[in-house]
């Protein structure tokens, strides 16, 4: 017989007071760090993030040189995983294969990284893109908020701005 995973039920972000603000997610991890150092049952509190908007940094321009060598780079990384696995199914010297497995995991990831670029001709750059917020809320439940709400003025006077 399968047991079935216990249904994990998310409170509802309206039933949950907002008990600081801030304007970076750091502010608001630091703030939600320091709840949890002071004993405030953090399971019972949460992060909400508004206005999201969708941020995309430019890293540089792209090129054959850079694309195969970020793809032999993935790769390698992919061959040193493989490499570790693989002495655990057959025989073979566990440093011979970790060295093959690096070889043809950087060969095949610049290969990658090569179809990849010419792929792509229309986009000559690289980027990142993240997801950012103008505020972050922290709420928790309302049976906590108050004790919360408490703790973080105490964190407002350690740490202004």
């Amino acid at each position: 017989m399968f047991k079935t995973a216990p249904t994990v039920i998310l409170p509802n972000v309206e039933d949950r007071p907002v008990v600081g603000s801030y304007s970076t997610a750091e502010q608001a991890d630091k703030a939600v760090g320091f709840l949890a150092g002071n004993g405030f049952p953090v399971e019972r509190a949460g992060i909400v993030g508004h206005d999201l908007r969708l941020v995309e940094t430019v890293l540089g321009r792209a090129s054959v040189l850079r694309s195969a060598g970020a793809g032999a780079a993935t790769g390698l990384w992919f061959g040193v995983l493989a490499g570790l696995l693989l002495p655990l199914f057959t025989g073979g010297s566990p440093v011979a294969l970790m060295l093959g497995g690096m070889a043809y995991g950087a060969l095949f990831g610049a290969a990658f990284g090569l179809v990849s670029y010419w792929t792509t001709r229309g986009r000559g750059f690289l980027s990142r893109r993240d997801i950012v917020a103008d505020r972050y809320d922290v709420v928790a439940d309302a049976a906590v908020a108050d004790d919360a709400r408490n703790l973080l003025v105490k964190h407002s006077w350690r740490n202004p701005g």
